[in-house]
């Protein structure tokens, strides 16, 4: 059966409040959770930014929930080091914690300086980032050079089973690329015909038998106009779609571009419902295509009303 995830939106609520809500997420029946990674928030609306790799130690220790999360290696993070972090967090909670690895996004990863290639080499970097990483969790001794430098290195606090490799993917032909050498793939969507082709193309590429999470947006308020205004105000600069979103450098950039976001246009990206029977009904399509894991992200500020209602209404139907 497919497990019911909590999504932790670091872009959204300062890192306390967020170690709160996934308290709460667990208490309620959220069989998992997924945290995001960023530098900087999308908007200035959103208004946050923790450091998510500090903040997992706390969630783990503080939560009985199985957790992922996606980062982009070769820029702001080594390889090696982020080996080292999933190694340290997997050693002290054995199998709670998959590793997504994605090709990143300039809003985070232009703080280096480094250049921002196009995508196809940011997908050679990721494949090369993601050998090593798999390397060094497997106990063996890397000196690498070619996109990332690593010299020596070793992992010497290791666990007994080494975290899932997960490749992240919003296309289906990164989604086909990640088939490879990925232990699975996580995708983001609400709706089962755009989803389906980057799940395919994965099978495609070599990922047949492996898991596939989802992370799905939703927006839930007992008032239908404040599901919708909330919606708007806090993720309409994630509504553009093409590839510009791997290209700009800062939240006012994703606020320009959005501009002419409207709060019905929110419709094609976030699932805003008063009715926690339509939320259940949107879940249960979503499951039917066999997800491991379905990480709920609620958009709204909102979040403890929400994780109640869906603990008491939603989690029940998907066998919480």
């Amino acid at each position: 059966m497919t497990r019911i995830g909590y999504h932790a939106s670091h872009e959204q609520h300062a890192p306390s409040a967020l170690l709160r809500h996934v308290r709460a997420a667990d208490e309620a029946g959220f069989a998992c959770a997924m945290s995001s990674e960023h530098f900087k928030p999308w908007s200035r609306a959103q208004g946050h930014s923790g450091h998510a790799w500090s903040w997992l130690g706390a969630a783990l220790a503080t939560t009985r929930l199985p957790f992922g999360i996606i980062t982009a290696p070769g820029y702001r993070h080594h390889p090696a080091v982020l080996a080292q972090s999933a190694a340290t967090l997997s050693e002290m909670f054995p199998e709670r914690l998959w590793l997504a690895l994605g090709s990143g996004q300039r809003l985070n990863e232009d703080i280096t300086g480094l250049p921002w290639p196009e995508k196809a080499e940011r997908n050679a970097r990721l494949a090369e980032c993601a050998a090593v990483i798999r390397a060094l969790l497997a106990g063996q001794t890397v000196t690498h050079r070619g996109r990332v430098t690593v010299i020596d290195a070793q992992l010497y606090s290791r666990p007994k089973t080494p975290p899932l490799l997960i490749g992240g993917a919003a296309t289906a032909a990164t989604a086909r690329a990640l088939g490879a050498w990925a232990d699975g793939l996580v995708t983001v969507g609400i709706e089962p015909d755009k989803l389906r082709p980057v799940v395919e193309a994965f099978r495609e590429g070599g990922g047949v038998g492996k898991p596939v999470f989802l992370q799905t947006k939703v927006c839930w308020d007992p008032d239908p106009a404040r599901a919708l205004a909330e919606a708007h105000a806090q993720w309409s600069s994630n509504a553009i779609e093409g590839e510009v979103n791997w290209e700009m450098r800062r939240p006012e950039d994703f606020e320009t571009a959005a501009r002419f976001v409207r709060p019905e246009d929110m419709h094609a990206c976030v699932r805003i419902s008063d009715d926690l029977g339509q939320h259940a009904a949107w879940l249960g399509e979503l499951a039917e295509m066999g997800f491991a894991e379905i990480i709920v992200h609620q958009v709204g500020t909102r979040q403890d009303a929400f994780i109640d209602a869906f603990g008491r209404r939603v989690l029940p139907q998907f066998g919480a």
